[in-house]
């Protein structure tokens, strides 16, 4: 396996010290706060861990409520609020040097047949035909405000295979595009033996749909974000809905959208496909998107 997959296994198995209270490490970050997907990944591992064996997770809602420090360890707290005959509900916290940094709520269902359809895959190429992120972004270093942050964002992707479908991957100064984006992803490595359970595919899922998800506010409006200086931004608030099993070691079409932004605020939507055209999750996130004072 390889070894950063490896990393991000072992950051995402909890430490339980106490019946419903769980501890999580923190690796570096491109800025100098805890990745939204991994805290969001880290709270679900703990949910899942109280919940009924019979009954996966279906949905999520969370808010970020503070800047989380990467070099402390995030401790989480599970408050069960109903084990019904079909569904539970669980409600984390994550806390921080004694203040709470983020909330999640999680549903679960024990396995259902029901009405079925769904929307069509869109059209995207094969990702072996898009080179992968550490290839593709070393190309545009020049739009990042430092090489420091292009070689830290790679740091951190690198446990993911990303595949971005176009080019240049993000928005660039003053070329506004269509607000849509999409990118194929999977683990670098397979999953087997004991962490081969439907709740690490979900949680891995949740930890990379924090990833590109707001790429898309940014293409309506020219600017780069973060990467190029353009926009203050942060994760305000995620939500997903787990409709079909899926396997993170395997490719999947992140396809996403932005249907408005305003305030301050932009709304982005994504909808993660199995290769062969099954929905398997959607996803919706508000993130703060502020130009700096001087560039307004």
């Amino acid at each position: 396996m390889d070894a950063t997959l490896q990393y991000l296994l072992d950051l995402l198995d909890l430490e339980r010290i106490e019946r419903d209270i769980f501890r999580g490490g923190s690796h570096a970050s491109v800025i100098p706060r805890v990745f939204g997907g991994q805290v969001a990944a880290q709270a679900l591992v703990a949910a899942c861990r109280t919940a009924p064996e019979d009954r996966l997770p279906h949905s999520l809602h969370s808010y970020f409520l503070r800047s989380g420090d990467p070099g402390s360890p995030i401790v989480y707290t599970v408050d069960r609020i109903r084990d019904g005959r079909s569904f539970t509900t669980r409600r984390v916290v994550a806390v921080q040097h004694g203040q709470p940094i983020f909330h999640l709520s999680a549903s679960f269902q024990v396995a259902e047949e029901g009405l079925e359809h769904q929307d069509p895959m869109p059209s995207a190429p094969d990702p072996e035909t898009l080179p992968p992120a550490e290839e593709l972004l070393p190309r545009y270093a020049d739009l990042f405000f430092d090489r420091g942050a292009m070689e830290l964002l790679l740091q951190a992707r690198r446990a993911i295979d990303l595949r971005y479908v176009a080019e240049p991957p993000f928005a660039t100064a003053g070329e506004p595009r269509e607000a849509r984006a999409q990118v194929w992803f999977r683990i670098n490595g397979k999953l087997d033996g004991d962490r081969d359970d439907p709740v690490a595919h979900l949680c891995l899922g949740t930890y990379v749909s924090d990833m590109t998800l707001l790429d898309s506010v940014l293409l309506a409006h020219g600017r780069g974000g973060w990467m190029t200086g353009d926009i203050v931004g942060a994760s305000l608030d995620h939500a997903m809905w787990f409709h079909r099993p899926f396997r993170a070691d395997e490719w999947l079409l992140y396809d996403t959208d932005s249907p408005t932004s305003q305030g301050g605020r932009g709304l982005a939507h994504g909808r993660i496909f199995t290769r062969d055209g099954r929905l398997a999750v959607s996803v919706i996130q508000e993130g703060l998107m502020r130009v700096p004072r001087a560039r307004a």
